[in-house]
């Protein structure tokens, strides 16, 4: 009759209405778009690729570090960066580096392995951070969900890539100033990161940089400094 329909429609609602505990997959890094932590950001014009990372620390709302180094040199000239667990974090570098040393030279299979690996084994997929890798030809975002993804170039030829909590702001500044004449690839990097510094709490003054030369594919490394207030 009408009125055990209507009991049985109503219980069908409430249990569609009850919240379901979230999934490591929705926590992932991967399928969060709101990732805390840090900004990476990759820059590639005219031959040189500069990645360049902040040093803020967060936990919760208070700042427990301000100079942290989250952007390394790898071998064979491989440069990385990363948001979010610094632990989960080093344990994937690590993981990354063992992949270079099984394929030297071919940094696109190594984060293609990885990747699958991150996503398959029990221990990795519950990691929660998210990797910017590049070298001195190509450069890859490596997330928990089996991604590996290469930023699209420019018209000309500049190719952008931002990851963490400030990333997007970061990403859009790159973008505006990618295809200007006479900015090179780490004056992007630098004003891009001022603005995404500006605008996200999680992201200070305190940059750290990378470089790499399609001639000098060893490149120096170059530490920035807090900007006076």
């Amino acid at each position: 009759d009408s009125a055990a329909t209507t009991t049985m429609l109503g219980r069908l609602a409430a249990r569609h209405l009850v919240a379901r505990p979230a999934t490591m997959a929705t926590r992932a890094f991967g399928a969060a778009p709101d990732w805390h932590g840090t900004t990476i950001l990759c820059i590639r014009k005219e031959g040189k690729t500069v990645l360049i990372g902040d040093g803020q620390v967060s936990q919760g709302s208070i700042v427990v570090k301000p100079n942290a180094k989250k952007v390394r040199r790898l071998q064979d000239g491989v440069l990385a960066g990363f948001a979010g667990s610094t632990a989960d974090a080093f344990t994937l570098l690590e993981r990354l580096e063992e992949r270079l040393e099984e394929h030297p030279g071919q940094l696109t299979r190594a984060c293609v392995d990885l990747a699958k690996a991150w996503r398959t084994d029990k221990y990795l997929r519950r990691l929660e951070a998210v990797l910017l890798v590049c070298d001195s030809k190509v450069a890859f975002e490596i997330t928990g969900n089996g991604d590996v993804l290469e930023p699209k170039e420019t018209e000309g030829g500049v190719s952008v890539m931002g990851v963490g909590s400030g990333g997007s702001y970061a990403l859009a500044a790159a973008r505006a100033l990618a295809d200007m004449p006479g900015v090179d690839a780490e004056t992007i990097a630098r004003k891009s990161m001022e603005v995404a510094a500006d605008m996200c709490v999680y992201t200070n003054h305190n940059f750290v940089i990378e470089t790499l030369d399609e001639n000098e594919p060893e490149g120096d490394a170059k530490e920035g400094e807090k900007e006076e207030k």
